[in-house]
Formats: structure tokens, C-alpha cells, sequence
């Protein structure tokens, strides 16, 4: 616990205070708790926890239950709501699961409108999306392959020009492209990036731009994964490194410029210097069918651009299926990816009531928490992620979730897909050298004052217990919140309960 003790010194914490936060959390970064404690002590030590000075101003629910045994091993404040952040994904992948299966995968289909003669779409390309989210380097390792999947099955089907434009088939994700109460200033940021029927990369690219040889000149700006995509506006300039260091007030950053759909690359680089800027796409179906046309040219096939009529008849080209469900949630659990997340409440929708809205989606979700036995003023949904502050959970409602699935024959798909403990995703760093170690399986959730981990531990003689962590609204460091949290775990993990 010595980084926690480093920030709490210089905050307004006494040596008092910062005397029982240690022994309370018995140190959850470094030496493991005690081997072995039962059920009275276990209670006694996270009673401790939640009684914390700290957390006078907090509010903190707490809930971990024996699902074998039907017993309530710890409750506090478990009916209350909280806002989940990124717990809101254990609803949106168990959901999922439950109604789409494992198995699920998602099919974009290409299709000319109007004939097709001696190799050219005498039309346009149309692209019929249905929220593939796996087009992206996390999946792929290279965004473009899919894409260029796309273009060799039309190379081989003897297509080599589309005389038309390459366009969307179908709006088969009406509405917003964003979360419901999603805060403006996570709109500028990948994590916060829109989503609709044909996401690219996760919604977002990389500017690489490199210094030019002599001050005064524009800066080289690379795009990736797409190298057309999105268009860029380069208003920043070269300097020498003596005047980057003087003018470190003006970083490089990349700014939409929503009304033309372009990013503007402002600020200053040294000459030869190089940097990397993540940036969301304006328009995620945009992004998605400019990539394509590169992949198409790319692949011999050109692409007129022109406008055709709009009338002809539409005939299918090629189909391309996606990896499944049952690999598509490691790759949202583990590094906690928001737009999958958000792709996969649309996707529940589209498949559950035909229209793929995240308000149809809601009602899908409802019914399902409900009949694993959430209790109805025990969660209100507004997006998949957990990035809208409009989310409420209790942590009941997390339990029932989490009781589902240890029940439902994915359970070892679902329990591989959340971080571990010490090993890897948002979890890596967290509670090594304790008990708690690659054997915590659980999904962790930040925002702003937010703080969530909620999983599965298997106590020292073998019963997997399951627990929800939620905590809002405090004033103490953050970090502490966290280590409260792992201290809980590591204990579950040490816990004796036969």
C-alpha cells in the first residue's frame, strides 16, 4: 500500500487516519490477507473498509454472496442504486449471450444495384451493415484485412469496376450515434467515438506525424489504419527543438471539424520529431466504406464515384461473416472497449425487435434482468458501455447477473472473457502478490468520482463466491477506492467458508 500512502501525505489525511486505512485494507497491494479467515473475521475487515473516514461523503454498496450455499456472506447498502460505469458491460455481454448465443456472428453483405456486365457494377456498390464490430486491429491485428477479404471475393467473382458509388445498403441503426448522456468531453477522445451499422477500428484512427527536415514547414501526417480516412487538415508547424521546448504550450492535438468531416492537426512539432494522435471518426459509416474503396482500388477493382439511378434492381454479391460472439467478448471485457459494447446493444435490438435502437435494446435488457431476478427498480439502462451517467445499477442487480451466468452452460466462455486478477486486461496491475492473483475473474468500471468491480473469487477451500464492488461520489484519492476494493477481493480469495 505504499503508493497509497504517498498520495494520501500530501492530501489533508492525518497519520492517524492513514494508520487504519492501513490495517484495514491489510495492505491489499503487497503482503496477501490473512490466510484462512473465516466468515467473522471477513465481515469484520470490510465493515472496517466501508467505515472509513474517507468515505463519510461517499457512497459505497457493497454485496458478496455463496451462490452454491444461497447465503449472504456480506451486504452493504446492496439495494441501492449506483452508477456502474463500465459494469454496465457484464448487462450488455450477459444479455447478449442470452439471447444471441455464443455462436452468434455478424453478416455484412455487398450487393450491386443495378446488372453487372463484363466485370462492372453498372451501379452502385451498396453495403448492407448489421454492426460488425470486429473490424478492427484489436480483432484483426489489421483493421484492413476484412476489407480486403471483401475485395478479393469480389475480384474473384470477376468484378474490376463499380461505375457507381461505394454507399450504405440500409439504416438498420436509426438514432443517435452516440450514448444517451454520454459527457461532451469524451466526444474528442476514441473512447467516446460514435458507432452505427459499419464501424471501422473501433471508430477511431491514428495520425503519425513526423517533423519536417527545417523549421517553418508543415508537419507529414500519416493516417492508419486506412491511409484515406479521415481527411486532414494540416495547420500545425515544424520548429527546432530549442523553440519545441519553449513552446510546450502549444502540443500537437487534432481536432473534428464536425461541419466539413475533417480532423485539423494544430500545434507545434520538432523537425524530425514524431508523434501519434488517436481520433474518433466524424461519421463511423463514412469511415467504414472510404476504407473499403481503398481496399476495392487497391485490389484492382476502381470506383467511378458517379451518381447512378437509384432505382435498379439489387442483387447480392457477397457475403462475409465475422468471428463469433464468444470471441468478440475478451476483446470488449478485458480492455473494457466501448464502442463493441455499444455495437452489441444495437445488434441485441436489430436481432430481438427489428430495429436497432439503443431505447429497443433497453426493453430487451429489462425483460431479461427481470427474469433472472433483478429486481425492477433495481437498474435503469440508458446505453451498453456504461459511459453514460444516466446508468444506474444496484449491486443486486449485478449479483443476479452474475448468478446467471455462472448457471448458463456459457459460463466458461463468459468467466474467460473478464479480466484476471495480476494477469491481464484492466486487472494486470491490480491486487498481485495477494491471494486474489489469477484467481479474481472480474469487470472493473471507471468515470469521473465512479469506481466499480464486480466478478467472481474462489475462496481458499473452493466455493466461487460472487461480489459487487460500487463506489460513487467521493473526495478521498482515488486511489484508495481502488485499494478498498482489492483488499474485498484478496479477502474472498482468502476466505474460508466450509
Amino acid at each position: 500500500m505504499r503508493s497509497t500512502r504517498r498520495i494520501l501525505a500530501r492530501g489533508r489525511w492525518g497519520a492517524a487516519f492513514l494508520a487504519a486505512v492501513g490495517a484495514a485494507c491489510a495492505h491489499p497491494g503487497g503482503a496477501p490477507a490473512p490466510a484462512g479467515e473465516g466468515r467473522g473475521m471477513f465481515r469484520h475487515a470490510v465493515d472496517s473498509l466501508v467505515g472509513l473516514p474517507a468515505f463519510r461523503d461517499a457512497h459505497l454498496g457493497v454485496l458478496v454472496v455463496d451462490p452454491e450455499g444461497g447465503d449472504t456472506i456480506y451486504s452493504h447498502d446492496a439495494g441501492k442504486l449506483f452508477l456502474p460505469a463500465s459494469n454496465m458491460k457484464l448487462v450488455t455481454s450477459a444479455v447478449a449471450i442470452a439471447r444471441l448465443g455464443l455462436d452468434y456472428r455478424w453478416v455484412t453483405t455487398l450487393a450491386a444495384r443495378g446488372p453487372v456486365r463484363d466485370g462492372t457494377v453498372e451501379g452502385d456498390l451498396l453495403v448492407f451493415g448489421r454492426g460488425d464490430p470486429t473490424v478492427s486491429d484489436g480483432m484483426r491485428g489489421d483493421a484492413m484485412r476484412p476489407l480486403r477479404d471483401i475485395a478479393d471475393s469480389l475480384y474473384a467473382r470477376g468484378i474490376r469496376r463499380v461505375a457507381g458509388r461505394v454507399v450504405l445498403g440500409a439504416d438498420v441503426f436509426p438514432g443517435p450515434t452516440i450514448g444517451f448522456g454520454w459527457s461532451w468531453d469524451d466526444l474528442d477522445d476514441p473512447d467516446g467515438a460514435p458507432v452505427d451499422e459499419l464501424l471501422f477500428n473501433d471508430g477511431f484512427g491514428v495520425l503519425h506525424v513526423r517533423g519536417a527536415d527545417r523549421p517553418g514547414v508543415a508537419p507529414i501526417v500519416v493516417t492508419t489504419p486506412a491511409r484515406t480516412y479521415p481527411a486532414v487538415r494540416v495547420l500545425a508547424r515544424t520548429v527546432t527543438a530549442a523553440d519545441s521546448a519553449r513552446l510546450r504550450a502549444r502540443p500537437l492535438r487534432a481536432v473534428r471539424d464536425t461541419a466539413r468531416g475533417i480532423v485539423v492537426v494544430r500545434g507545434t512539432i520538432a523537425a524530425r520529431d514524431t508523434a501519434s494522435l488517436a481520433v474518433p471518426f466524424p461519421d463511423p459509416d463514412a469511415a467504414y466504406l472510404a476504407a473499403l474503396r481503398q481496399a476495392l482500388q487497391d485490389r484492382g477493382i476502381s470506383v467511378d464515384g458517379r451518381p447512378v439511378d437509384a432505382a435498379g434492381a439489387v442483387d447480392s454479391l457477397v457475403r462475409i461473416a465475422s468471428p463469433p460472439l464468444r470471441d468478440v467478448l475478451p476483446a470488449m471485457l478485458k480492455p473494457s472497449q466501448n464502442q463493441m459494447a455499444e455495437m452489441l446493444l444495437r445488434t441485441l435490438a436489430l436481432v430481438e425487435t427489428g430495429v436497432g435502437r439503443a431505447d429497443s435494446a433497453r426493453r430487451v435488457e429489462t425483460a431479461q434482468l427481470e427474469a433472472w431476478g433483478a429486481a425492477p427498480d433495481g437498474f435503469v439502462l440508458r446505453d451498453g458501455s456504461g459511459m453514460a451517467r444516466y446508468d444506474y445499477l444496484s449491486p443486486e442487480t449485478v449479483v443476479h447477473v452474475l448468478d446467471a451466468m455462472r448457471r448458463s452452460p456459457a459460463f466458461d466462455a463468459f468467466y474467460a472473457a473478464l479480466p484476471i486478477a495480476g494477469v491481464d486486461g484492466t486487472l494486470r496491475t491490480r491486487m498481485r502478490g495477494t491471494p486474489a492473483e489469477g484467481n479474481v475473474h472480474a469487470k472493473t468500471g471507471s468515470l469521473a468520482n465512479t469506481r466499480s468491480l464486480s466478478g467472481y473469487a474462489t475462496t481458499r477451500d473452493g466455493r466461487r463466491v460472487i461480489f459487487s464492488v460500487l463506489c460513487n461520489n467521493w473526495t478521498a484519492p482515488s486511489a484508495l477506492v481502488l485499494a478498498v476494493e482489492d483488499s474485498i477481493a484478496a479477502r474472498i480469495a482468502a476466505l474460508r467458508l466450509r
